[in-house]
């Protein structure tokens, strides 16, 4: 008997959806909001220029190692439960960091964000396979709970500039708290319990193979890109794919393995997954950099920046919806395909930015962007939500969530090094200013600023984004190039239509 016939969510179950809806809008906006406070933060901790990006990149590195065994143990452990662990978790890390002394202090936090934020989104998606079975409703929830991941990811920098426009940077952070109080209170009372009747074991060797497989590419890549090729960037690189090719090896071995390889084996969940990586990778990498092009290129305050931003965040949840209204008639490939050329085409816009212009620009791109990734991403949480039967819905969850987070991680690292090399290479300055001074402005555009040298740091700036934007096209370009090369049987023509996997 087929899911549709045997139940359909009520009245709880859509309520209850409200509330999972909250931790993926503090994954989302976690991901985003850093981009209007670092120029603050810079000021009151100055951190160097490495020290900054980690303050980034921790956050994502560490929930992106940590997530596809936080999926298992929510399949084990119950994964309402490890949701409300998780949720407390956040919090206590939320506070920590608004409250950092020095930039140590704070990377250590995102950190424990990245932590506690790994048992989130696998919970989260996982309890919405389970909550809705019947497969139109599932489709239509699913657009639903996207909503909040893409409404979240743009309104990070719009709510991170009217909060820093009225308290200190720290608030970023401290919003999280009340979001955290009003879950922990709600979804024992909404959300029934759910976990695989018949887990196995989690293997401990596969969980440290999953982190020491992640951590080093990512780490490495950061590296070639903020100072080139070398030797221990390359050394990184080699071990962490040495480790992704033991860590793939143990997992054919296990008879309980922690990540299940044979998802793989079904083109519509990897071709679903790698596209994922790849928009949200361009999207957050573009986004980290905008606010600040805004406010220290553009010299645009706070409260009026984030604005610009809006347009973007309005057509990233109008898309959600509209894509799963499309599911019923246009193919799930035809809805990814068109979503992420009209990513490419926004990040196209950027090139029209300048030191003197380029406000509204942002907007129009913003909503390109944003159109584009919201509907891409409807479309993919739903196959990978139908990828897996119930009893695995955590696993599965937790490999696009890896691939969604890795993308988030690589996006900021990648992203913002090639800005950063960029600018070191083409800021030319003056003779007669200290050469201290000169080395402290080539660190970052803020301190550049405070020397006084505003004209030659702006300039360098604007083109690290152009060249960064370029690689966000190509990559893209080569997502679509991806997808279009599959056969048509390759993947499944109607978003309603049960997987290979089920």
């Amino acid at each position: 008997m087929s899911d549709q016939v045997r139940t359909r969510a009520g009245t709880r179950e859509w309520v209850g959806l409200a509330v999972l809806m909250l931790p993926a809008l503090l994954i989302a906006v976690d991901g985003t909001v850093l981009g209007f406070a670092l120029p603050s933060l810079d000021a009151q901790l100055r951190p160097s220029a490495t020290q900054t990006l980690w303050i980034v990149d921790s956050y994502g590195f560490v929930l992106a190692s940590l997530l596809v065994a936080m999926g298992n143990v929510g399949d084990h452990i119950g994964r309402r439960k490890l949701l409300m662990i998780g949720m407390a978790g956040f919090g206590a890390a939320s506070i920590m960091c608004a409250y950092a002394p020095d930039a140590h202090v704070l990377i250590a936090g995102r950190a424990l964000l990245g932590l506690a934020g790994a048992t989130l989104m696998p919970s989260t998606m996982s309890l919405l396979r389970t909550m809705f079975l019947d497969e139109r409703q599932r489709v239509f929830a699913v657009a639903v709970w996207s909503t909040a991941f893409s409404a979240g990811s743009g309104l990070g920098p719009v709510v991170g500039g009217w909060l820093l426009d009225h308290f200190w940077w720290g608030s970023v952070f401290l919003i999280n708290v009340p979001v955290v109080l009003v879950a922990l209170v709600c979804v024992p009372l909404l959300v029934d319990e759910s976990r695989n009747p018949d887990p196995g074991r989690i293997d401990p060797a596969s969980v440290v193979l999953s982190l020491l497989a992640i951590v080093p590419v990512v780490y490495g890549v950061k590296e070639v890109a903020k100072h080139g090729p070398n030797l221990a960037a390359g050394a990184a690189i080699a071990f962490g794919g040495l480790m992704v090719w033991v860590f793939v090896r143990r997992q054919q071995e296990l008879a309980e393995p922690l990540l299940d390889l044979r998802l793989f084996h079904n083109p519509r969940f990897s071709s679903a997954v790698a596209a994922s990586m790849v928009v949200v990778s361009v999207l957050v990498g573009t986004q980290f950099l905008i606010p600040q092009y805004l406010q220290l290129v553009l010299d645009i305050p706070v409260s009026r920046a984030s604005l610009y931003l809006l347009p973007g965040a309005v057509a990233s949840v109008i898309s959600g919806f509209v894509a799963a209204a499309a599911m019923r008639r246009v193919s799930e490939r035809a809805l990814i395909v068109m979503g992420l050329v009209l990513t490419a085409i926004g990040v196209m816009a950027i090139f029209g930015l300048t030191v003197e212009h380029g406000a509204y620009v942002v907007a129009a791109s913003g909503v390109a962007v944003g159109f584009g990734f919201g509907s891409a991403m409807t479309v993919i949480s739903a196959i990978v939500l139908d990828a897996a039967p119930p009893q695995r819905a955590g696993a599965a969850a937790a490999i696009s969530e890896t691939a969604i987070e890795l993308g988030v991680a690589m996006g900021v690292a990648v992203f913002g090094s090639i800005v950063n090399a960029v600018y070191q290479f083409q800021f030319e300055v003056p003779s007669g200013f200290d050469p201290k001074m000169v080395d402290e402005a080539k660190e970052t555009l803020a301190n550049a600023l405070a020397a006084g040298l505003a004209g030659p740091a702006r300039i360098a700036f604007v083109h690290g984004l152009w060249v960064a934007c370029g690689v966000g096209v190509l990559l893209l370009g080569l997502a679509v190039a991806g997808m279009l090369r599959k056969s048509p049987t390759d993947v499944v023509q109607s978003g309603t239509t049960a997987s290979a996997g089920e």
